[in-house]
């Protein structure tokens, strides 16, 4: 079977995302060690519904961080899907937990097109968006992989390269882990839960 172009480029893009968070474990392992978290959620971003919004928003909470974009074809929405079933799963204790989607590409996700799409999934999942700048440096925080690809067939002749873990950050913003893309979310629940009763 011979794989397309484009089949190609989310090969490579998934390669390189696996390779990114292998770093992002081995490169916070030490920091781990010590009992402090390896980074903090640290943003200043527009939600979905035009409020600006910061990582201290959030204090009290756990949070759920899935950077990704909106014309995403196959694993942003398949994450927010598995995001969905975790929330809804966790029953009366997803009120200690918010999901946050990211976008990395600014230029389209406006707070207007988010507004129709993380709806869509019906978890209290809030997107955020902002200037170029602000994505990038929120990027750097989360130490996220991003980058545009020319692509004839997407819409507007290009798609995102980008990370596709799921972070979990504790109620003082602190980094816990992240699970890879594809972790049930049956998984993800246990995990969550046992950290919740910690």
């Amino acid at each position: 079977m011979r794989l397309s172009v484009f089949q190609k480029v989310l090969w490579g893009l998934v390669a390189i995302a696996i390779v990114g968070f292998v770093w992002l474990q081995v490169s916070t392992k030490g920091e781990q060690r010590t009992g402090e978290p390896a980074f903090r959620a640290d943003f200043e971003l527009t939600d979905h519904q035009g409020m600006v919004q910061t990582d201290e928003d959030f204090a009290g909470r756990w949070m759920l961080v899935f950077f990704g974009f909106a014309n995403c074809p196959d694993v942003c929405p398949t994450t927010l899907a598995e995001v969905a079933a975790v929330m809804d799963a966790l029953g009366s204790d997803a009120t200690q937990v918010q999901p946050l989607f990211i976008s990395i590409d600014p230029e389209r996700d406006t707070p207007e097109q988010l507004a129709e799409f993380v709806p869509a999934f019906e978890a209290n999942i809030i997107g955020l968006t902002g200037t170029p700048d602000q994505i990038k440096r929120t990027s750097e925080s989360f130490r996220v992989y991003f980058e545009k690809i020319e692509e004839a067939a997407s819409p507007d002749g290009y798609t995102m390269g980008h990370s596709s873990q799921l972070f979990l950050f504790d109620p003082q913003g602190g980094y816990v882990g992240a699970w890879t893309y594809g972790t049930p979310a049956e998984e993800i629940v246990a995990d969550l839960k046992a950290r919740m009763s910690l």
